[in-house]
């Protein structure tokens, strides 16, 4: 089967009619995602959970993720254009280490001072806001206007720790060097990177409420109020040296609230068609990954495995794809990979979670953001293998592929982690969080 397959646009989750009445602990909620698909989805996902709890909810996100809200059933508010929202992820700096996290910054910028702005006309006193990392137009109305804010972080890289350091982007430091040195060289990228993209937009914004400049934006980012970090203990084991407002919930999984909510017709057939497929995937909206694609097919080829190319951009695949190749602009990974013999992508925390729930192994090959910590969590797991993106290359990816499936130790691995997955519910549990509800009272599973 060749070609290229054509997901439809599903109703997805069946809109909750709306309620007046609020949950535990009074007032609406208001919610706010910038970034792509992996950092707006999960937000979305709250929402529509938080509504079916009969809370009032509001969300403000990029413009492109309007139709997806309606079919949640969540009042939106547009940040920027369609245009805008294009404009920042078609550029090719944003997938570099070090230049993407100042194409990023300056995207964020903008949507400062509109974001602050929506908070100030519609939030009140009684209100709640949630708000992803990079949405500080709420971190400056919680400081100028009082309002009561929740910091969503989606990946444990966003926390400091002197005992557990991140790995940064574009900063490979050997886990040889000291926790403490090597958490002292990742403070250069407040230094070198972060603040000089991002501070001098902000501060300007703040000295025009009448606010005091903020000094480093990775301490200044966190609600002193209250911070989910959505990542289990046992993926990011929490540091003493963290902010000691941060609780930890499962990983907010949200593949379904994306462009479709269940597999294609005719990429469900594709699936019971034959052996499982290798899956292969840069995200929602990566630009430049041609070559990524190029290797995926040779891959396929010198494996003998039959593929599956998902990518939003056709222009991003190759333009003949050999029999057993396929490709498709997107696929809920929870009702894909169950069926699949392994994932090659990115690094996405997303991506990773649903390779994790579905007990996929998983070979990542990190471009950016907290793409490298990810895959070094994931390695420390044994449940995937990572490789350099200037090491993917086709004859390496196989073999990375080959000793993947083909061992016991990873499987047995999967299958563990999968387990803990099953035990967890993200969603509910920063919905429990949020609403204030004691966590030993017991959660729903979503």
């Amino acid at each position: 089967m060749a070609g290229a397959l054509h997901i439809r646009s599903d109703a997805g989750p069946a809109p909750v009619p709306a309620s007046a009445a609020a949950g535990e602990g009074g007032g609406r909620v208001f919610l706010i995602g910038l970034g792509t698909h992996g950092d707006v989805l999960p937000v979305l996902a709250l929402g529509a959970a938080l509504r079916r709890r009969n809370v009032e909810v509001r969300l403000a996100a990029p413009a492109p993720f309007r139709p997806l809200a309606a079919r949640a059933g969540l009042a939106f508010h547009a940040l920027g254009t369609a245009a805008d929202f294009a404009r920042a992820v078609d550029q090719p700096a944003l997938w570099r280490p070090v230049r993407g996290a100042r194409a990023m910054l300056a995207a964020v910028a903008a949507a400062t001072e509109p974001t602050y702005r929506w908070l100030e006309a519609e939030a009140g006193p009684g209100d709640r806001v949630v708000a992803s990392t990079l949405a500080l137009g709420a971190r400056v109305a919680q400081e100028r206007l009082g309002l009561s804010l929740t910091t969503l972080h989606l990946m444990p890289m966003l926390l400091e720790s002197r005992t557990a350091p991140p790995r940064l982007p574009g900063l490979p430091l050997p886990r040889l060097l000291p926790a403490a040195l090597r958490h002292a060289l990742g403070r250069g990228a407040d230094r070198f990177v972060l603040g000089p993209a991002a501070l001098p937009p902000l501060n300007a914004f703040r000295a025009g409420l009448g606010l005091a400049p903020v000094r480093r934006l990775r301490h200044w980012w966190h609600s002193p109020e209250r911070v989910l970090l959505a990542v289990p203990d046992w993926y990011a084991p929490p540091q003493a040296d963290w902010p000691a407002q941060v609780t930890q919930v499962g990983f907010p999984l949200a593949d379904t609230f994306g462009d479709a909510a269940e597999l294609a017709p005719d990429l469900a057939a594709f699936l019971q068609d034959g052996p499982a497929p290798l899956v292969f995937t840069y995200g929602s909206a990566m630009a430049g990954a041609r070559a990524f694609f190029a290797t995926a097919v040779e891959v396929c080829r010198l494996t003998g495995r039959r593929g599956l190319l998902l990518a939003g951009r056709a222009d991003e695949v190759p333009d003949a794809l050999p029999p057993g190749v396929v490709h498709a602009a997107y696929a809920p990974l929870s009702r894909l990979l169950p069926a699949c013999a392994a994932l090659v992508h990115h690094g996405g925390v997303g991506t990773v979670a649903q390779a994790l729930a579905a007990g996929c192994p998983q070979l990542i090959v990190p471009v950016a953001f907290d793409h490298a910590d990810e895959a070094e969590r994931v390695v420390r797991l044994g449940v995937g293998t990572s490789l350099a993106r200037w090491r993917f290359t086709a004859p390496r990816a196989r073999r990375a592929i080959e000793r993947l499936v083909g061992s016991g130790a990873v499987a047995a691995a999967c299958r563990e982690v999968q387990v803990l997955m099953r035990a967890e519910s993200g969603v509910a549990e920063a919905c429990a969080a949020i609403r204030g509800v004691d966590r030993r009272e017991g959660i729903p599973l979503d």
